[in-house]
């Protein structure tokens, strides 16, 4: 059986530099009857338990190490076996949440981590975070675009550990080349298409955030 995307929606709140905001989160399962990863753990672990219903879970992929992306990772990690994967340049803003762990495995630009006959290719897009990545799937038309892009341009860039430029440069060289038509599952609100976004690269840098 191919894979399939299943999305769920979690609520908390996101911390940093001193404040905290009422989130919700994009949560995606992709898998089959048989097996499953979950990208971004955000919130509630009985929640993606009951969702992936008793499928083996084989990873736990951060898309960035903000607090609202990662709070139910450890649980869900803990709860069933599978392994917590973050790029190392994240270390910093997990070390925030997690002072006393880490994650079990790094992720690596180039990388292809393969699950139910899928391959999901790590696109390293720092600017949000320094370690922010992607996940492109293009057997199933999609790339999780986490916290980089947004329908409506990038992610936010004005808290610590971002950069606005940086992030233009992210999407404009990795995730802008992609096909016009796949899809952009995003971590919080509405998903968008490549297509859509990609018209749109000089008004976000006249309006410089």
């Amino acid at each position: 059986m191919a894979a399939r995307i299943e999305h769920l929606v979690t609520s908390g709140t996101f911390s940093l530099d001193g404040g905290t905001w009422e989130v919700d989160n994009n949560v995606w399962i992709v898998g089959d009857d048989e097996e499953a990863v979950v990208i971004d753990a955000a919130h509630d672990a009985d929640a993606i338990l009951a969702a992936l219903g008793g499928r083996r879970l084989r990873a736990v992929l951060c898309t960035h190490a903000h607090d609202d992306h990662i709070d139910a990772a450890p649980a869900l990690a803990s709860r069933t076996g599978a392994m917590i994967h973050l790029h190392p340049d994240d270390l910093p803003l997990w070390k925030l949440t997690y002072p006393g762990s880490s994650p079990d495995r790094e992720l690596t630009d180039g990388q292809v981590l393969t699950i139910a006959g899928t391959d999901l290719t790590v696109l390293h897009t720092p600017g949000h975070a320094p370690g922010a990545v992607c996940f492109h799937a293009p057997d199933l038309g999609v790339v999780f675009s986490g916290d980089t892009l947004f329908k409506g341009g990038p992610g936010a860039t004005g808290r610590s550990f971002s950069d606005f430029p940086t992030i233009v440069e992210s999407i404009k060289e990795r995730l802008l080349g992609l096909p016009p038509e796949t899809k952009v599952l995003t971590g919080h609100g509405d998903p968008t298409t490549i297509g859509d976004e990609a018209p749109h690269l000089e008004e976000w840098i006249a309006r410089g955030h």
